[in-house]
């Protein structure tokens, strides 16, 4: 140090001097997890302040793309329903239910879904519902709106929804459910169901008794039309790339500025992401989001696959985790905001509702996922592995397994058409009424209920459960942990 500095930092005394707490001063030199950090009296050199621009502007660009999953995620849904004509009042039904050639964040192929993007631009827009559909609307920022059918107002048995845009001030009719999303793009999805393994009958109900359309031409409504997304090959899947940046752009430059809180708009806009002005991102910038996308990317996936979280598991003492910690579709807790339960479902789910998060004996769904075998090892692809499951599943419907590519989160892409098993679909059951359930890449022998796994590759299940029973939440029944065979 030299003599100027050591004055500078009081080793010198005058009449006004007074003791100083060194835990409020900062010294000349620092080391720290990015580096040297020098000052001048606590005044920062010009390289320690460029130093912590570009961390700073690392750790906002990170945050983005945690925080920012759902809309990226929305973002990308919207881009493949576009691409089909899933859109306006185009539905798009799975009439032959999804396979895995479709690119969605942990879809199922038990259901049939229903697929729509809802643009309130040019004013509100009618939805009516046709009976024993789930039904569920999303803003842009994946941000639960409101259910329909079997867990909405109409309580299964069909009815009007009226989506009015942000700002509108004009007098709406009264005989709808009146719903006011805070952003302009909406996404409208919904599942029917089959009956006796048949689509047929919930497709006829959908094509029958589910309409879309403005309430301007409510007088005469257009007619709503459908379309089969059945083995369309669709990406929906957010970008894990600089191309994220972008994804989220989209949703700043359309909404309502502030549409995702102030907190959000302002790490959006500390990274060039501004309403009304282009996101140009110079060579420095551009720099710092690749690694900060990178960072984000593993942050992620770290937190999907290998949560240090003691609430992520459904049981203390085996692999399966819940995809809703906290039990909050919102996922708060005591006022305050479990970040890292959001990224955990948006990275690998979509579809927001209090169906799928809050207890609800008889409705809706609920989900428990397994990304290790029983001695905590990732899945792979090149063994076989066993699930028994135990009789007795309290389900009122049905329950299923889908297995999964990590890298997609998406159905795992093999030679089966449906990477999947489910009780309503011929399963095979032991005597007692347990069943086992076999993953490998060649069916094993004795392997009635057999998934294809692919070798060389990892893979996570999904178990859900269709009308849970009150065992399933109080855990009077358990799933047991998947075991790797010899």
């Amino acid at each position: 140090m030299t003599g100027q500095q050591e004055r500078a930092q009081g080793a010198e005394t005058f009449r006004m001097t007074s003791p100083i707490p060194p835990q409020i001063t900062t010294a000349a030199r620092v080391e720290s997890s990015i580096g040297t950090l020098e000052y001048y009296d606590g005044v920062p050199t010009p390289e320690t302040a460029n130093r912590v621009w570009d961390n700073l502007d690392t750790i906002r660009a990170t945050e983005v793309f945690l925080s920012g999953i759902p809309g990226a995620s929305m973002a990308s849904i919207r881009r493949g329903l576009r691409e089909v004509g899933a859109t306006g009042s185009t539905v798009g039904v799975f009439e032959d239910l999804m396979d895995s050639r479709s690119l969605f964040l942990t879809a199922n192929s038990e259901t049939i879904y229903f697929w729509n993007w809802m643009d309130l631009k040019d004013g509100p827009v009618v939805v009516e519902t046709p009976a024993n559909i789930l039904g569920v609307v999303d803003d842009f920022w994946f941000r639960y709106v409101t259910d329909m059918g079997n867990a909405g107002p109409d309580k299964g048995k069909g009815g009007k929804y009226l989506f009015v845009p942000p700002g509108w001030q004009a007098p709406v009719p009264e005989g709808y459910f009146m719903v006011r999303p805070p952003t302009f793009g909406n996404l409208l999805f919904g599942r029917a169901f089959m009956q006796d393994g048949n689509t047929g009958p919930g497709v006829a109900s959908l094509k029958a008794g589910l309409r879309v359309y403005p309430l301007s031409a409510s007088a005469q409504p257009p007619a709503t039309r459908f379309i089969n997304l059945s083995g369309k090959v669709m990406n929906t899947i957010h970008a894990n790339n600089i191309d994220f940046y972008d994804e989220i752009n989209e949703i700043v430059q359309e909404e309502p500025a502030g549409a995702y809180g102030p907190d959000m708009t302002g790490l959006m806009a500390a990274i060039g992401m501004v309403k009304g002005k282009p996101f140009q991102p110079d060579a420095r910038m551009k720099k710092i989001l690749v690694d900060a996308v990178a960072i984000a990317n593993a942050t992620a996936r770290s937190i999907d696959f290998a949560s240090r979280e003691p609430a992520a598991k459904i049981y203390p003492d085996r692999q399966w985790n819940t995809p809703f910690i906290g039990g909050s579709y919102d996922w708060l807790a005591d006022g305050a905001r479990l970040f890292d339960a959001r990224t955990m479902f948006f990275y690998a789910a979509t579809i927001d509702t209090p169906a799928m998060a809050v207890a609800m004996p008889g409705i809706g769904s609920q989900y428990a996922a397994a990304n290790f075998d029983a001695k905590g090892n990732a899945l792979d692809g090149n063994a076989t592995y066993r699930l028994h499951v135990p009789a007795n599943v309290p389900v009122k419907d049905f329950w299923s397994v889908v297995v999964y590519d990590p890298q997609t989160r998406s159905m795992l892409q093999t030679d089966q058409q449906f990477p999947s098993l489910s009780s309503a679909r011929g399963m095979k059951l032991n005597d007692d009424g347990s069943a086992d359930l076999y993953f490998a890449p060649a069916r094993p022998a004795g392997g009635d209920n057999w998934i294809q796994t692919v070798p060389g590759k990892s893979w996570f299940l999904i178990f859900r459960l269709y009308g849970p029973l009150q065992p399933w939440f109080e855990k009077q029944w358990k799933l047991e942990d998947i075991q790797r065979l010899p």
